[in-house]
C-alpha cells in the first residue's frame, strides 16, 4: 500500500504549501490514521446507490469509485453492507457475511487501489429500519417510517449479531478494504441500542448507559482485536438524534470517549435519525449547518473527528478545517455531482466544480424507489461503465436554442465531444427555469448550476448569444448540421371564467417580474411549482439566504443540546401571508414530490399556516375573489391575489417550419415534454442526445 499512498499524496495536490493547494492549505494537508496516509481531508462519504444489489454491481461500483479516486479524493467509504440477512435494508439486500462474497468486493478494492485511492467498507445493520418482514431491533418498537414491526433480539442473538459485525470486518479486510466504517448513527441498529427511545431492554444490553453502549463497544473492540491496528476503524456516531427519547449530550460524549478507548481511529458525525421531522441535508438546510455539533465533540475526544451534511464547496470545507471544527469533511452527494471535485479544488479551479444543489431527486429519491442512484446535475454518476462519453466521429456545427438546464447540458456535452456549438438564449441571462427556482427560499444553490454551465461553455469555446431568438429561416440559413430545440415552456392558463382578472398572476410573473402580491393569496395547483410558490409567499425575508441559526430556531433544534435528542420548541412566528394551496385531486397534497423532501415541504407549509384544499372545482374569478366548489360545497375565497401554477405548455414554435424545410430538429426538456417540469429528465435527455450527435 505504500506506493498507492505516495501516488495518492501526489494526486491530492502535492505537499502542503505547494502552489496547487494554496487556496485550501488545510483541506489538502495529509493525515495519517492506523498507518494509512490520507493525502487530504476530503472523504467521499457512504452512499447507497442500489448498484450494490445488481449482478454487474461490483464492476460498476469499481469504476464509480475509481473515477473519484483518480481525481484525488482522500478516502472513499462504500455504501452500507449488512453483516447478516436480518440487517439488510431490503429483502435480498447486500450482505457481506460469507467468504464467497469476498471475490465480488476485490473487484472494487483493486480498482480503487490501482487508481491510487483508499476505501473503507461501511457495515450497516438496518435494525427496525430494514424494510422486510424479518427485521429485528433491541426492543419490539415499530419505526414510524417502516410498515414492518421488528422482532426483539434475544440476548444470544445480540451476541451473534456482535460476532457478525466482527466477521464482516474480517471479510472486508480479506477483500482488500483499508478499513471499515461502523454505522452507529441515523437510527440504525447500533443507534437503536444506544438510545432510550428504542432500547427498553432489562438485560445486560439495556437500561443503564453502560448497558446501552455495550453493543457498540463490543463491536468496536472485537473488530480492533481481530483485524489489527493497521486497519482503519471509523465509527459513525450520532451526535444529535433530533428525536424524542434520543441520547443526551452527556451520553453522546461518554459514548464517543468510550469508542475512542475501544480502538476507533476516526469518529464520523451522524446527524439526526431518518424518522426525525427535521431536515438534515436537503436543499433548505444551510451549507455546513451541522459543523457546530462536530466542533463540540472534537473538544471532548483526541482522535480525528469528521463532519458531514450539506458541505458542497471546497472553500466551506477549508473554513471548517481551519476553524478547528473538524479534522476531515465528508461529502457524499457532491462527488455524485462532480467526480473531479478534489482535483479541481486542488488545482485552484473551484469555479469549474459542478456543485451539488441538495435536491435529492436523482440520488436519495432514486434509492428509495428502487432505482439506481445518479445525480440531477450529472446524469453520468453511477453509469460510468454504461454512458461512456467518446469524442465525436465527425465535427459538426450544432445550434442549441434555449439556455435553460436542458440546453446548457446539451451544449456543454456536445462541445466536450468536439463539436462546434452555438447556444441561443432569448433572455438576457442563462438558466431558464432555474432562474425562478433559485428565488425560492432554500433553493439558492440552484444558481451554482447556472454558474457551472456558464463557466464550462466559456472554457469549451461555445458561442453564446443572449437576447437572441433566431427564426426558423435564420437557423436554416446558418447551415447547422444539427438543431436542438431546448426552448422550454410557458405557464398554462387554465380555462377558468375570469382567469384574465387583474388578481391573477402566473408563477413566472410572480418570480421573474416581482409582481405585487396581496396579504391573502390563493395558489392554483399543488404540484412542485405550487409548493415552491407557497414557500416563497410564506417564508419571511429575514429567514432566507442560508441563515444557520434562523434555520435551527425554525425547526426546533437546541444548539445547546440541553434536552435529550437536541430538540427545542420551534417559536411561533406570524405568517407572512394567508395562503390557500388548491388542487383538483382529492389525494394528499404533494403526492408527486420527492420521497426524501416531500414531507419537509408539507411540514413547512403547515407550520406557516397554509391551508390545503383538495377536490376543488374552479368556478370563476371576480372582484370578490376565487369562487370554488370544494367536495361539493360552494365557497368563495376572499383573496387579493391568485397565483396560477396549473402546469405548462411546451414552447416549440420553431419545430414545424424546420420540419417543413426538410430538417429534423431535436426536442429536449420542456419543449419535448412539459407536463410537469422535471430538470432531472431534461438534463438526462440533453446529455443522452449530445452523446449521440
Amino acid at each position: 500500500m505504500a506506493g498507492a499512498d505516495e501516488a495518492g499524496l501526489r494526486r491530492g495536490g502535492g505537499q502542503p504549501g505547494d502552489a496547487m493547494t494554496a487556496p485550501y492549505p488545510n483541506l489538502f494537508s495529509p493525515l495519517t490514521v492506523a498507518g494509512l496516509t490520507l493525502p487530504n481531508r476530503l472523504v467521499m462519504g457512504s452512499m447507497h446507490t442500489n448498484l450494490e444489489e445488481l449482478p454487474d454491481g461490483p464492476a460498476r461500483l469499481a469504476e464509480f469509485y475509481a473515477v473519484r479516486a483518480r481525481a484525488g479524493v482522500g478516502l472513499v467509504v462504500s455504501g452500507g453492507y449488512a453483516p447478516n440477512a436480518d440487517g439488510a435494508l431490503v429483502e435480498g439486500g447486500c450482505v457481506l457475511a460469507e467468504p464467497g462474497d469476498v471475490a465480488r468486493h476485490r473487484i472494487i478494492t483493486q480498482a480503487v487501489h490501482e487508481a491510487g485511492g483508499r476505501i473503507l467498507l461501511q457495515i450497516l445493520h438496518g435494525g427496525r429500519y430494514s424494510f422486510h418482514s424479518h427485521c429485528v431491533a433491541p426492543s419490539p418498537i415499530q419505526a414510524p417510517i417502516n410498515a414492518h414491526p421488528p422482532r426483539e433480539l434475544s440476548s444470544a442473538e445480540v451476541e451473534r449479531t456482535v460476532a457478525d459485525h466482527i466477521a464482516c470486518a474480517e471479510l472486508a479486510r480479506a477483500a482488500g478494504y483499508d478499513g471499515v466504517e461502523i454505522m452507529g448513527s441515523e437510527g440504525y441498529l447500533i443507534n437503536q441500542f444506544t438510545a432510550p427511545r428504542t432500547n427498553q431492554r432489562t438485560d445486560r444490553w439495556g437500561g443503564s448507559l453502560d448497558n446501552r453502549m455495550r453493543f457498540a463497544l463490543e463491536i468496536v473492540r472485537g473488530i480492533r482485536e481481530r483485524c489489527g491496528t493497521d486497519f482503519v476503524l471509523m465509527y459513525r456516531l450520532s451526535l444529535i438524534d433530533l428525536v424524542e427519547g434520543g441520547s443526551s449530550w452527556k451520553e453522546t460524549v461518554t459514548l464517543g470517549r468510550e469508542i475512542e478507548h475501544a480502538g476507533a481511529d476516526i469518529i464520523n458525525s451522524g446527524i439526526g435519525w431518518h424518522e426525525a421531522r427535521i431536515p438534515t441535508m436537503a436543499h433548505m438546510v444551510p451549507r455546513g449547518a451541522w459543523s457546530w455539533v462536530t466542533r463540540r465533540l472534537k473538544a471532548e475526544v483526541t482522535l480525528p473527528v469528521m463532519t458531514s451534511n450539506r458541505i458542497n464547496d471546497p472553500g466551506q470545507a477549508e473554513r471548517i478545517i481551519a476553524a478547528g471544527e473538524a479534522d476531515l469533511v465528508s461529502l457524499a452527494r457532491p462527488f455524485l455531482a462532480d467526480p473531479e471535485f478534489a482535483a479541481k479544488a486542488a488545482a485552484g479551479r473551484a469555479d469549474e466544480i459542478n456543485t451539488c444543489i441538495g435536491c435529492n431527486q436523482a440520488c436519495l429519491d432514486h434509492y428509495f424507489t428502487g432505482k439506481v442512484a445518479s445525480c440531477l446535475v450529472n446524469p453520468m454518476a453511477c453509469h460510468e461503465t454504461i454512458r461512456i462519453q467518446r469524442p465525436a466521429g465527425r465535427r459538426k456545427r450544432i445550434a442549441v436554442v434555449g439556455g435553460g438546464p436542458a440546453g446548457l447540458a446539451c451544449a456543454k456535452t456536445a462541445a466536450e465531444r468536439g463539436h462546434d456549438v452555438t447556444l441561443f438564449e432569448a433572455a438576457d441571462r442563462l438558466g431558464g427555469q432555474f432562474n425562478m427556482a433559485l428565488r425560492i427560499p432554500g433553493k439558492e444553490d440552484y444558481a451554482e448550476t447556472i454558474r457551472y454551465f456558464a463557466r464550462m461553455l466559456d472554457k469549451l469555446g461555445v458561442e453564446v448569444a443572449l437576447a437572441a431568438s433566431p427564426s426558423a429561416d435564420e437557423l436554416i440559413a446558418g447551415g447547422f448540421d444539427e438543431i436542438v430545440l431546448a426552448t422550454g415552456v410557458s405557464p398554462r392558463r387554465p380555462d377558468i371564467d375570469g382567469i384574465d382578472h387583474p388578481k391573477c398572476v402566473s408563477y413566472a410573473e410572480l418570480l421573474m417580474e416581482a409582481r405585487p402580491v396581496g396579504r391573502r393569496v390563493a395558489v392554483i395547483g399543488a404540484g412542485g411549482i405550487g409548493f415552491d410558490v407557497s414557500i416563497y409567499l410564506t417564508v419571511p425575508v429575514g429567514a432566507r439566504e442560508g441563515d444557520r441559526d434562523a434555520f435551527m430556531r425554525e425547526w426546533g433544534v437546541d444548539m445547546e443540546i440541553a434536552r435529550a435528542g437536541g430538540l427545542a420548541e420551534p417559536p411561533e412566528a406570524p405568517a407572512a401571508r394567508e395562503v390557500w394551496l388548491l388542487q383538483r385531486r382529492a389525494t394528499k397534497h404533494g403526492q408527486t414530490l420527492g420521497k426524501s423532501t416531500g414531507w419537509v415541504h408539507r411540514l413547512q407549509l403547515r407550520r406557516a399556516g397554509v391551508r390545503f384544499l383538495g377536490d376543488v372545482v374552479y368556478e370563476r374569478i371576480d372582484d370578490d375573489g376565487l369562487h370554488v366548489t370544494v367536495g361539493g360545497d360552494a365557497t368563495t375565497l376572499d383573496v387579493d391575489t391568485i397565483v396560477v401554477c396549473a402546469g405548462q405548455e411546451p414552447l416549440r414554435t420553431l419545430a414545424a417550419p424546420l420540419v417543413a424545410a426538410g430538417l429534423k430538429p431535436h426536442l429536449i426538456g420542456g419543449a419535448d415534454v412539459a407536463a410537469e417540469l422535471d430538470a432531472q429528465r431534461a438534463i438526462d435527455q440533453a446529455v443522452s442526445l449530445a452523446q449521440q450527435l
